[in-house]
């Protein structure tokens, strides 16, 4: 059976599921961009989230979205998806689970411009079974892929997410910095240590209860 997609999305050569909004083509010049993890970020964190029933938006999240999109922003998704390595899901039910979450952020007055997944991991079924695929984070595959297609200003750009490899993403893609939010696996023990030591003179990160503090 062929995989149904939306007409927006593509599954490259190497299985990375990009998505790209009509939203995004309002960029006609580069623009610092907003990049987010998605489950324990905007989406509350559910072990390997694959039901429609299951998603929910964490306070803050959506407005955070809405005032990205007011500034220009362009709001840019950059998740692992190992589920789908582990076969506990498909592209399908994915699929399903964003456009539930697309739905709430509309209802919001919210919208994401992109979107990346990469479902690899090293104990995952082929093809899926890459020891350190390059779109996985802490490898920035993704975001390389987003910044090819929309126009980003990596030098005022930052990344939001749950875990270390989030902003290590980040920091190798060139942006300015990341952010550590503390829920999903952010509060897990040691988590927000190892994000702290990411940060360089030219990478900066800061630590924060959750997404909403983005508003203060």
């Amino acid at each position: 059976m062929s995989l149904k997609l939306p007409s927006n999305v593509t599954v490259d050569s190497q299985h990375i599921w990009c998505q790209l909004f009509d939203s995004a083509k309002r960029f006609e010049t580069a623009r610092p961009a907003l990049f987010l993890d998605r489950d324990g970020v905007i989406v509350e964190e559910v072990h390997y989230l694959h039901k429609v029933e299951d998603v929910a938006l964490i306070d803050g999240a959506a407005a955070v979205i809405a005032q990205a999109n007011a500034e220009n922003r362009p709001v840019i998704i950059v998740t692992n998806q190992a589920g789908i390595a582990r076969d506990m899901f498909g592209w399908e039910e994915f699929n399903a689970v964003q456009e539930r979450m697309h739905q709430l952020l509309a209802q919001e007055g919210a919208f994401v411009d992109a979107v990346y997944a990469c479902p690899h991991h090293k104990v995952g079924k082929a093809p899926y079974n890459y020891p350190d695929h390059e779109a996985r984070k802490p490898n920035p595959g993704m975001l390389m892929r987003a910044m090819q297609v929309i126009d980003v200003v990596c030098e005022q750009s930052w990344i939001v997410g749950d875990k270390a490899g989030d902003l290590q993403a980040g920091r190798a893609a060139g942006l300015c910095g990341g952010i550590h939010v503390l829920t999903g696996h952010g509060g897990d023990e040691g988590e927000a240590e190892r994000a702290k030591e990411i940060a360089t003179k030219d990478f900066h990160v800061k630590l924060v209860k959750s997404i909403r503090n983005l508003l203060d």
